[in-house]
């Protein structure tokens, strides 16, 4: 005897091929459009140059060459610059009608979004290798060992899928590409206010208890851990684990508000 399946039943076994379809629609823009992903590129490879070259003696890093302090910040908080393109193509989609196409199928509505997150973290995987690249060609040096730093790009690209569902968010609340850029640009102060780009004590007091404890700090100082070896623990004061279950409880702890968030916003319409 055999039961009938509920629509929630059949919508739930639609949502893998659904998302990949999606992605794959979402992963060929960038295919058919390359200067997105290679203008995004050439523009980090820019920052990259001026923190080394201009701001690299400026500024006192400890016992760590400026160069290895830097470079794992500036490769982990570059998921945020990238993201911004996730804001602003969700809000072209709503834009040019293409989400209110997706609503009218027979699919679950979560996995257009789920679909997003993952074309734009492949993309960014992407972008993330040739910004690595970049570091090593400037001086970087991993003094970690070959799967330490392996682990560390692995959770850059994690924190680069966490972060990618705050911007599908921004991009359904803005609603417009124009309105979405701006949203996305909110995220520079988090950058700054962290210890990617500065050793946090050389900040005032007031800074340095927002920088030590917000999530950014947490993730660069993870990846700065698990690259730079013993003498980086030292200076930061704690081993890696310490910073990895950090920063991983605060990645559960966005996903855990962006991801339903999101699905409400685009259900509403």
């Amino acid at each position: 005897m055999t039961t009938l399946a509920t629509p929630i039943d059949r919508r739930s076994s639609r949502f893998v091929p659904a998302t990949l379809i999606v992605a794959r629609r979402a992963a060929l823009r960038y295919l058919r459009t390359p200067q997105l992903v290679v203008l995004g590129t050439i523009q980090m490879a820019g920052f990259m140059l001026v923190y080394r070259y201009v701001f690299g003696g400026a500024i006192d890093a400890g016992n760590i060459p400026y160069v290895d302090f830097v470079v794992p910040g500036f490769v982990t908080t570059g998921v945020l610059f990238m993201g911004i393109g996730a804001s602003v193509a969700v809000a072209e989609d709503l834009e040019q009608g293409f989400i209110d196409r997706l609503r009218s199928l027979p699919i679950p509505r979560s996995s257009v979004l789920a679909a997003r997150a993952l074309a734009d973290t492949a993309i960014l995987t992407w972008s993330l290798g040739v910004t690595v690249a970049i570091g090593f060609l400037v001086g970087f040096r991993l003094h970690g060992s070959l799967l330490e730093g392996l682990a560390a790009f692995g959770l850059v690209v994690l924190f680069g899928y966490v972060f990618e569902w705050t911007f599908i968010a921004m991009g359904l609340f803005a609603r417009t590409p124009q309105a979405a850029q701006g949203f996305g640009l909110l995220v520079f102060p988090l950058t700054f206010l962290s210890s990617a780009y500065v050793p946090v004590d050389s900040m005032p007091r007031a800074l340095q208890l927002f920088a030590e404890y917000q999530p950014i700090t947490y993730m660069v100082d993870a990846v700065r851990a698990l690259t730079l070896g013993p003498d980086a623990s030292a200076q930061l004061g704690h081993p890696a684990g310490y910073f990895i279950t950090r920063a991983l409880a605060w990645a559960v702890a966005i996903l855990a508000v962006s991801v339903p968030l999101s699905v409400a916003r685009y259900r509403r319409g």
